[in-house]
């Protein structure tokens, strides 16, 4: 009977739903994976991409935490592909690969101004609060007038935080030098800006109504939004999704304002068109158009230019994907080139017009993948393809000269390699409890990545 050895580089949920799948999936064949990440603990976009506040990802966790703890597959942290290990080395040791490493980057907004202090990416600032060990510990918040441009989910999760009182977020696995922060903000406003109307938005029903339940904090919505034409209508009577967002928004128009201490604004066809200079270099105002519907789903300006003074922007439009040693990368989409998951590559003896050829033995899930669009879930039917596809090219695996389990935990010792295991994040989540418990808090989330390796390898 055949044997495949799997390597799947990101034990985010990408990954190990890959990994889940492939050990349930109807086969011939006996199978072996090793999960390997750059960082010392798994989960990825749920430990470090979702703000802590959500009590939905706790369940997402504990259905990632069951299939690691089945003890069919291993964890390999803090070993960075392309340093720690290499694509020669996969080669060496495993039948094939799967890239699940997501899609961590801010995409690039270009309008003037963006590059002035004061001016941020969403993902920068969310691996901030979600205690992410790479990111600096400390966090510039000393506006009290802040933007977020952005209508999806990170543009919310981002303006919570920044409305939120720090004392609310205690009762999560916020990190101390992140409450700390957040504590000493001055923030009064925080303006959530969309060049496209209410019936457009790109965030979920959930996500809205978590505004709502800020304390202290009025939400505050302009009538002029709401002047809906006919495609927008048929949007809330067709469309469950967007019917309840609209139900939500004209409740809170009824709503008494006035009395909270902090204010989040939600700006409905407000197409941003320039960061205004303080006239230092810093963050001074946003400029904006007014924009109106199309009649074809989009919206176009009216030239009518408005300008409110902020201190900070957040820019949330999106995720993209960074690119892999040894892997293609599609440069304008932020992906691997893939049919299904399989990987693509240019063909060298189809001259410089470059057909693709299928790279064999190479595949990606995810956002990597697909790009940064659809929910945690979705990963879930996007990992499915991607293993059939696995699982139907078994003659075209690669032939390692190293199967053996052992060799791979060999090469990294050999490497000097600090890498944490399966009993290593036990220890990590057992430490981070205690943490919380001593401080009457469910659990404080460990940062630096030195004391996460120590403590993930403390016997």
């Amino acid at each position: 009977m055949t044997k495949l050895r799997l390597a799947i580089v990101g034990a985010g949920p990408a990954g190990i739903y890959a990994a889940d799948i492939l050990l349930k999936a109807e086969r011939n064949f006996d199978v072996s994976i090793d999960l390997f990440d750059h960082l010392p603990a798994p989960y990825g976009l749920v430990r470090y991409g979702v703000a802590p506040d959500h009590p939905r990802i706790k369940g997402i966790i504990n259905a990632l935490r069951d299939v690691l703890d089945r003890g069919d597959i291993r964890l390999f942290g803090n070993v960075r592909y392309g340093t720690d290990i290499t694509l020669d080395d996969l080669k060496q040791h495993y039948n094939a690969v799967i890239f699940a490493t997501g899609a961590v980057r801010d995409a690039d907004l270009n309008i003037p101004g963006i590059e002035l202090e004061g001016s941020y990416g969403a993902a920068e600032f969310v691996s901030w609060f979600d205690g992410h060990p790479d990111f600096p510990r400390t966090w510039p918040l000393e506006a009290k007038q802040v933007a977020v441009i952005g209508n999806g989910n990170v543009a919310l999760d981002v303006s919570r935080i920044l409305a939120k009182h720090a004392d609310d977020l205690l009762v999560t696995e916020i990190p101390d030098n992140v409450y700390g922060g957040l504590k000493e903000s001055p923030v009064t406003d925080v303006h959530v800006f969309g060049r496209r109307g209410p019936t457009s938005v790109k965030f979920t029903p959930l996500e809205l109504r978590e505004l709502g339940e800020l304390r202290d904090v009025d939400i505050m919505v302009y009538d002029e939004d709401f002047d809906y034409d006919d495609a927008a209508r048929a949007a809330v009577a067709g469309n469950k999704q967007v019917f309840v967002i609209d139900k939500v928004l004209n409740q809170w128009r009824q709503r008494e304002v006035g009395e909270a201490s902090r204010r989040l604004h939600l700006h409905f066809f407000a197409k941003p068109i320039e960061i205004v200079d303080d006239g230092a270099g810093r963050v001074g105002g946003i400029r904006y158009e007014r924009t109106v519907p199309d009649g074809e789903g989009g919206v176009v300006g009216t030239g009518e230019m408005r300008e409110l003074p902020i201190q900070a922007v957040y820019r949330a439009v999106g995720y993209f994907g960074s690119p892999l040693p040894g892997i293609p990368f599609d440069k304008k989409r932020g992906v691997i080139p893939n049919r299904e998951g399989q990987v693509l590559r240019k063909d060298p003896s189809s001259g410089s017009g470059g057909a693709n050829e299928q790279m064999y033995g190479v595949y990606a899930t995810g956002w990597i993948k697909r790009g940064p669009v659809g929910l945690i879930g979705h990963t879930k039917s996007d990992a499915m393809e991607t293993v059939r596809h696995l699982i139907n090219d078994s003659g075209n695996w690669w032939h390692p000269e190293h199967p053996a389990e052992e060799s791979v935990t060999e090469l990294l010792d050999s490497r000097g390699i600090h890498y944490t295991d399966l009993n290593g994040w036990h220890n990590l989540d057992q430490h981070e409890l205690s943490l919380g418990e001593s401080a009457g808090r469910t659990r404080i989330k460990v940062v630096p990545r030195d004391e996460m390796v120590t403590v993930s390898r403390s016997k």
